[in-house]
């Protein structure tokens, strides 16, 4: 199943965020070939202030599993998380599903 998660950091996090990135993303790498795509919301400044990813796993229990180690979230960085599931059709242009 592919996801889509919207994540809101909450109020003054950039320094805490931009602390904790270089280890959020190594636990994206850890998790090879489940990012379909991924990257941060910027606000009207340009300064990052959430996420988007989008991720293929098996089942909504093994992505909670990687959100529950994803240090935006044990760090408190993200506020506020939102997970839906998506249907992923087109990725660079090319029909990857229906």
């Amino acid at each position: 199943m592919q996801y889509i998660i919207r994540a809101y950091d909450g109020p003054n996090m950039l320094e805490t965020r931009m602390a904790v990135r270089p280890r959020h993303l190594d636990n994206m790498a850890k998790v090879n070939g489940k990012v379909i795509c991924a990257g941060g919301l910027l606000d009207e400044e340009g300064k990052m202030k959430g996420s988007v990813l989008v991720m293929e796993f098996r089942s909504k229990a093994l992505l909670d599993e990687y959100l529950a180690s994803e240090p935006y979230i044990t760090e408190h960085v993200w506020e506020k998380v939102v997970v839906e599931q998506m249907n992923v059709v087109i990725v660079n242009g090319e029909k990857v599903g229906k």
